[in-house]
This record gives C-alpha cells, sequence and structure tokens, in this order.
C-alpha cells in the first residue's frame, strides 16, 4: 500500500499552486546587497538585477557589479522554479531558483557541477 501514498505525494509536488509573483525587491541572507526581480523575456523568464550594496560590501571589488544581471532570463521548470545562469562575482553559473515562500527565494548556483554554493534571499520592503 505504500505506493500509491508514494505517487499521490509525488503529484501533489508536481500540482503545487503558484506562490505571489517573485517580482519585487529581494535583500540576501547577509543582508550586504539587494535586487531587483522581475519576470522578463516572453513573461515566464526570470531576471535579477543588483540594485543596491551596502553593509560592506560596496567596496572597490564588487561596486563593477552594480546594475548588472545575477538572474539571466532563467526558465521556469515547474511552478515556483527557475533554472538559468547566474552571475556571481562575474563568474556565470548553472543555477535553479527557488520562491520556497511569499517572502523567501532560495538560490543555488554550480561551477562545473563541482563547486556550487546555496544564498537565501527575502522580500524587502521599505
Amino acid at each position: 500500500m505504500q505506493k500509491p501514498v508514494l505517487v499521490l505525494g509525488a503529484l501533489a509536488m508536481l500540482t503545487q499552486p503558484a506562490l505571489a509573483s517573485p517580482e519585487g525587491t529581494w535583500e540576501i541572507e547577509m543582508r550586504d546587497s539587494r535586487y531587483s526581480v522581475e519576470l522578463c523575456g516572453d513573461g515566464t523568464q526570470l531576471c535579477g538585477t543588483l540594485i543596491w550594496l551596502g553593509n560592506g560590501a560596496d567596496n572597490a571589488e564588487n561596486l563593477p557589479y552594480l546594475n548588472t544581471l545575477l538572474i539571466d532570463h532563467a526558465r521556469q521548470t515547474r511552478p515556483n522554479q527557475w533554472k538559468g545562469d547566474l552571475s556571481i562575482y562575474g563568474q556565470k553559473a548553472g543555477g535553479t531558483i527557488t520562491q520556497v515562500g511569499e517572502n523567501e527565494i532560495v538560490l543555488k548556483g554550480c561551477v562545473a557541477f563541482v563547486i556550487c554554493k546555496t544564498y537565501r534571499m527575502y522580500r524587502y520592503e521599505e
């Protein structure tokens, strides 16, 4: 009898309802950068631009990345999830962007499938 339960669980994950739009301003967990996230391309892709640096991150090393794309036209793969290129400190990484709640996004980027890093971003309200 375990199999029907597993199948129902898998179906529930596939039919997961979409959360509120990911569009808006998001702050990285370290609270040193903020990003403007929007739907782009055909309206289902996700783009995110670095719009603010602070708390020590606003230095000569990071300032060249201000107003550049962190998330570059990531394609939606299922509700609340996108896959595509991330630009982390000027280096391209294959990434997965998952909106895990109304106010939380998890970014996972991997370079050469070996070096991976996960970041959390939280919706920022001024």
